[in-house]
């Protein structure tokens, strides 16, 4: 009778104890902050003799967005890999300069960064995507090699196309260059769609145009609009030696401009932004130094422009 007590008096006790548990805590939960408003810009810099500049720094350097000075808050001057695109004219007239022309693109890829990736589109009676992006600069050699010419120019298609592959690129970097020797007659988009798309784009668009007497004058202003919406360049050289040269000399820019970040002082609206850069020489240098860029954007919150 008394074990049958002691054992009820335990199990009381046992009741009265408070239940004990182990509760593992959950493990703080880290979260990285991307601010999306930041907007980058690529400058290329040139004295009065188009040289490239290098070698300034921050303090050289004001912004404006819709004229409200900004404040720089990223500054880079350095090599970086770039998604690169040749957009290369495959019109019947091009024919009798392909093979030199072809070269003068592989020189401008092999002038760029090694670690850049490319892609190819070819236009003429329409505009296709004829190489993926590669790293390989035998494989865009063999690609520019198998395409014989035909038809005519559809250009801005061309323009197109290569802007909406660039949305495959891997780094933020990006720029086409275009080579052309006459004026837009196939295309199913107007010169006016391709300018807007161009806007819309982080790409900087290069033009070089090898035009005819006869297309000169539209073909050119074409290429210089088209260049100029994105805060690329347009050249013209005489020859395919000059092509080849001024390629160089694009492949050049591209590595040595320098890279500015603010955050716009206004809200995002979706309305276009103009933007401007100003070079504040230091001493020394030359007082009439020149910056290539993109002159503005779209302030959408997920829009293309930013």
């Amino acid at each position: 009778m008394k074990h049958i007590k002691w054992c009820l008096y335990i199990f009381c006790v046992l009741l009265a104890v408070p239940t004990l548990t182990w509760a593992q805590e959950e493990p703080p939960v880290f979260k990285l902050a991307v601010d999306v408003d930041l907007v980058e810009l690529h400058v290329s810099v040139v004295d009065d003799k188009d040289r490239t500049v290098s070698g300034l720094t921050k303090d050289n350097f004001r912004i404006l967005e819709n004229s409200i000075s900004q404040n720089i808050a990223v500054f880079k001057h350095e090599d970086v890999p770039v998604s690169l695109g040749l957009v290369i004219d495959n019109s019947r007239s091009i024919e009798p300069r392909k093979q030199r022309l072809d070269a003068a693109a592989l020189a401008f890829v092999r002038k760029s960064n090694p670690e850049d990736e490319t892609f190819v589109v070819h236009f003429d009676f329409d505009a296709r995507l004829t190489q993926g992006f590669t790293g390989d600069t035998k494989v865009l050699e063999k690609t520019l090699a198998n395409t014989k010419p035909f038809g005519q120019t559809a250009l801005y298609d061309a323009v197109i196309t290569a802007l909406e592959q660039m949305e495959k690129a891997q780094y933020q970097k990006k720029a086409i260059l275009v080579i052309s020797d006459g004026l837009d007659n196939m295309s199913k988009h107007t010169l006016a769609q391709a300018i807007e798309r161009t806007k819309q784009s982080r790409v900087a668009v290069y033009t070089v145009g090898l035009l005819s007497a006869t297309d000169g004058e539209k073909a050119e202003q074409d290429l210089i609009k088209l260049a100029e919406a994105s805060g690329g360049r347009a050249y013209f050289p005489q020859n395919v030696d000059e092509a080849r040269t001024m390629m160089e000399t694009i492949a050049r820019d591209l590595r040595e401009q320098y890279t500015l970040g603010y955050f716009p002082s206004s809200n995002k609206d979706g309305s276009w932004r103009s933007v401007r850069v100003e070079v504040l020489p230091p001493p020394g240098f030359p007082q009439k130094l020149t910056a290539n860029y993109r002159r503005g954007y779209y302030a959408s919150g997920t829009g293309p422009g930013k």
